[in-house]
């Protein structure tokens, strides 16, 4: 991958990047006041199995075809996608979290579309006639991911993995808060993960669009648990 499409994945999997990650904890605030989750242990046993088999797959994989469908200028296959993803949230919370960091991200490129290559002028105005369709039916976090990623000449692999590390770098962070996690205990936590997030990866990109599935009942339970708590620290 080019230099410049490095840096650009850098920025775009920052936890600086105003889109509202570090206030979702996708129901583990939930888990740890029921003692669930109470160690790092128990962490990072969730996540390995979010990873393996959880909804974030589904996500990623849906990310990788808005990317694809971006590269080709396919904006019906991007608009599907995007309907696509919301069928399958299965809870309130976890289907207004894609959606606001979605419309987040979109109006950051927008906003910041003027530093893009002039090269890519034509494709910009394509996909920006697209993000007028998105925004009127509401654009989920994946797909805006996989846009910006394709216009900013992200490598594809690379996309993914930032995708899947950026997603398990929030938890982490949100669990350092909550059960109370050290601030090294989570950086070993996320060197640890490494090996799962390649083997997630490997496995998403061969996945068929009949093959896109996920066993996540108990991150629906604890989301939709999560809008009874009678204190909360995170909005989902």
């Amino acid at each position: 991958m080019q230099t410049s499409g490095l840096l650009r994945l850098m920025q775009l999997v920052s936890p600086s990047l105003p889109v509202g990650a570090y206030s979702y904890s996708e129901g583990l605030e939930t888990l740890v006041q029921r003692g669930t989750i109470a160690n790092v242990e128990q962490l990072q046993h969730w996540l390995i199995q979010e990873l393996t088999y959880g909804a974030v797959r589904l996500e990623a994989a849906v990310m990788l075809r808005s990317y694809q469908a971006s590269q080709a200028g396919d904006r019906a296959a991007i608009q599907y996608w995007n309907q696509w993803l919301t069928a399958a949230r299965d809870t309130e919370e976890l289907r207004s979290q894609s959606l606001q960091m979605g419309r987040s991200l979109l109006r950051l490129f927008q906003d910041v579309q003027s530093s893009l290559d002039s090269t890519r002028t034509t494709d910009l105005e394509t996909v920006l006639t697209t993000l007028d369709a998105l925004k009127s039916q509401g654009c989920h976090f994946a797909i805006a991911f996989g846009l910006v990623a394709s216009m900013w000449e992200v490598e594809e692999t690379a996309a993914l993995l930032g995708y899947l590390h950026s997603w398990a770098s929030n938890l982490v962070s949100a669990a350092i808060k909550l059960v109370p996690l050290g601030q090294t205990e989570g950086q070993r936590l996320l060197l640890t993960l490494n090996p799962t997030i390649e083997q997630a990866a490997q496995t998403i990109v061969q996945l068929a669009d009949g093959d896109l599935v996920s066993c996540g009942w108990g991150l629906s339970l604890a989301s939709m648990h999560h809008e009874t708590l009678y204190s909360r620290l995170f909005r989902s």
